[in-house]
């Protein structure tokens, strides 16, 4: 016996290779036929480039980042206060392909395109799959176009930067800059969603310029070349646009305090910052910053539902690619009957989320040419945000043990995963707010109650349970005084009425028939991996493992 061989204790076998390479969109046939159905099959070939990017060499780029977190360089080595986050190479080429594709400013730059925003919510889907820490700056960044035409100077000057294709990480002014990023600082430790008990002070000068002073408690990603700001000036709660550097060029006063130590999103930075009297211009008008605002939170919401569906969608490719090529018990794990069903209803899940997800972009798409769709997205977009927030979690923790021990393990992608899944369901309004939110508008906007039941209606007569489930819905909204007690579970049942009505009339029937079976009528229960024997198992994990291949 050799020396060598003596030391050769076992060889390793039934272990899956690495999933290395594939095409996010064109494995994704559920992505594909619902981007197709809502308008924007245009964008076809531009989400294959980068979906070729997110299943490539960004995944690698997504490792590097999350273990090397962003630091805070509060100084210069000198003692100059800089304020300045430095981030991983890695972080940057994230960065740099999601604005070359437009997670950003697609939406923007197709704005004559029907279906503009469907693309780039895919957009978003397709390379949050990658690494979700780009989303935060991306979302912002996208969303904060509306809120900044409510001052047409500032807008001329900001948007066609922030919807540059050309990422730019230089900390350096705008004027200088080939693109720039927006970010966000709404909340105080005092208020947290409540936003009108903020005390940051917006005092007006001489110029028509305010100066900030006060604090933000959630000062998203301050590496950004402006935030917008929530403050009080004379007239009431108001907002205004903080840029990192004054107009002469002098670093603005806004200081960093610390950088979250974050449960997940490890490669994005988020912050506590003070306002020493910084520089802002005022968005909108004085005491209408809630109002102002409103529009960049919908488009932030809808990048919520977008992120969570993304990670459902990543968290089951990497369970099929696992049990797809390991054994147990004789049979690959995706021969196992109880495995197909727990993939299966994993693979159900997902389709449900990215249907409903895009069914929500197509409407705020349309809502500035169309009074139906403009009410649905008013309370779709509530009503999604928080249901498929609310399912991430539970999902990756399914899918995540589908992998066994190994998936508890840091070299997988699986606990990046389950750290990322709850913060969709926190950031923008948790879930408890959207559900507040879907009773105001119900109460104050009945255009969006008329909206939501022609929206299901229009699904009826294809579904036996479907139509029994939507005929009790009136119901569940009676009985005033304990409404806002019960708005989860009405929620809730909305929000699967809502995604069964896209599966039916997408036209894949088995898959809605066990839809509303499952989730509408019973037959299912309180974990994945319980659909009845008559769910087509095979259609969907066939549907979902093209990955896999």
């Amino acid at each position: 016996m050799s020396l060598t061989s003596r030391f050769v204790t076992h060889e390793v076998e039934n272990q899956p290779v690495p999933l290395r390479d594939y095409n996010v969109w064109e494995t994704d046939t559920a992505l594909r036929e619902a981007v197709a159905r809502e308008g924007a099959d245009w964008a076809g070939e531009h989400l294959a480039e980068y979906g070729a990017l997110a299943g490539g060499r960004l995944v690698d780029a997504g490792f590097q980042a999350n273990e090397n977190r962003p630091k805070l360089r509060a100084f210069d080595r000198y003692g100059r206060r800089i304020d300045e986050v430095e981030f991983h190479p890695a972080y940057h080429e994230l960065m740099a392909e999601a604005m070359k594709y437009g997670m950003n400013g697609f939406a923007w730059r197709n704005a004559n395109r029907a279906g503009a925003h469907v693309a780039r919510a895919a957009v978003m889907y397709v390379g949050s799959q990658a690494d979700a820490g780009v989303g935060c700056p991306m979302s912002m960044t996208h969303a904060a176009i509306p809120a900044l035409r409510h001052n047409p100077a500032l807008a001329d000057k900001w948007v066609p930067k922030l919807i540059s294709t050309e990422y730019d990480p230089r900390s350096v002014p705008m004027e200088q800059k080939k693109g720039c990023t927006i970010g966000m600082g709404m909340t105080e430790k005092q208020g947290g969603s409540d936003v009108r008990a903020n005390t940051t002070r917006a005092i007006r000068q001489a110029d028509g310029s305010y100066e900030l002073v006060g604090h933000k408690w959630f000062f998203s990603a301050p590496m950004c070349d402006a935030h917008l700001v929530l403050a009080q000036a004379q007239g009431g709660l108001s907002c205004f646009l903080v840029p990192r550097f004054r107009p002469d060029g002098s670093r603005n006063a806004v200081e960093i305090q610390r950088l979250k130590d974050k449960l997940g999103d490890w490669s994005n930075a988020s912050s506590e910052v003070e306002f020493q009297g910084a520089f802002g211009e005022l968005v909108g008008e004085e005491g209408r910053g809630v109002a102002t605002i409103i529009e960049m939170v919908a488009l932030t919401r809808l990048d919520c539902m977008t992120g969570s569906a993304s990670q459902m969608r990543q968290a089951l490719v990497q369970a099929l690619h696992h049990a797809g090529q390991r054994m147990a018990f004789g049979k690959l794990l995706i021969d196992q009957p109880l495995m197909r069903n727990v993939l299966a209803d994993l693979a159900l899940e997902s389709e449900a989320a990215i249907a409903l997800t895009l069914r929500v972009a197509r409407a705020i798409d349309g809502a500035s040419r169309d009074a139906h769709e403009a009410a649905l997205a008013r309370i779709a977009t509530a009503i999604g945000k928080y249901w498929i927030c609310k399912r991430t979690p539970p999902f990756v923790n399914e899918a995540q043990e589908c992998l066994g021990g190994i998936g508890y393990v840091e070299e997988t992608m699986m606990p990046r995963l389950y750290r990322q899944a709850p913060l969709n369901s926190i950031w923008e309004g948790s879930g408890n707010i959207q559900c507040l939110d879907v009773l105001r508008a119900l109460a104050r906007e009945p255009e969006t109650r008329e909206a939501l039941f022609a929206e299901l209606a229009a699904a009826g007569g294809r579904d036996r349970h479907y139509d029994a489930a939507l005929a009790r819905l009136p119901c569940l909204l009676e009985d005033a005084a304990t409404l806002e007690y019960r708005s989860r579970a009405v929620v809730e049942r909305t929000a699967l009425l809502l995604q069964a009505a896209v599966l039916l009339r997408a036209g894949q029937e088995e898959i809605a028939a066990a839809f509303c079976r499952s989730r509408l009528a019973g037959e299912h229960g309180l974990a994945f991996g319980t659909l009845g024997p008559d769910a087509p198992v095979a259609l969907l994990i066939g549907r979902a493992m093209a990955t896999a291949a």
